[in-house]
């Protein structure tokens, strides 16, 4: 079994509501969620025109290899009724993948990890909370040290 970190968003519709159900969706069959940061309630970035998000990190266990892992996160997306209409758009639930263990994956589809991950404290500061020490496998530092360094981005922690 393999541990990685999946980031969550959400900001249209019930969004406490969404981040549940996408959990709930995961934990399946070959994936089992073992940790959950605290929700925080972040602003919007690039687009910024559309509702404030909620966000989480969870951090599980799998054997799936990346690929179906990434499969198995966009069957769950569609099937709660994300639409890909406008990039960085609101959206109902969006499930990334930041890490997966120390592997580095670069594809046309998937990249691990996560390419934008170290430039966002939406996605640094729920997964602080659950690995403040692990390192970035290409960059080599920590979740904490990566986080000292985003500045800005309003973001606060809601439970």
């Amino acid at each position: 079994m393999r541990v990685a970190y999946l980031g969550l968003g959400t900001n249209l519709g019930d969004r406490r509501a969404n981040l549940a159900e996408a959990i709930e969706r995961l934990s399946a069959e070959r994936l089992r969620v073992t940790r959950k940061s605290s929700i925080w309630e972040t602003e919007p970035r690039d687009l910024l025109d559309q509702p404030w998000f909620l966000n989480q990190v969870i951090e599980v266990q799998t054997d799936l290899f990346p690929r179906q892992l990434f499969q198995r996160i966009q069957r769950i997306e569609r099937e709660m009724g994300r639409l890909k209409r406008t990039p960085k758009g609101p959206r109902l639930i969006d499930i990334d993948i930041l890490l997966y263990g120390n592997a580095v994956v670069k594809s046309s589809e998937l990249q691990i990890p996560h390419p934008r991950m170290t430039e966002r404290r939406f996605v640094l500061a729920p997964l602080a909370e659950l690995a403040p020490d692990v390192r970035h496998p290409v960059l080599r530092r920590t979740v904490r040290e990566l986080l000292g360094e985003v500045a800005g981005q309003g973001a606060s922690k809601q439970d």
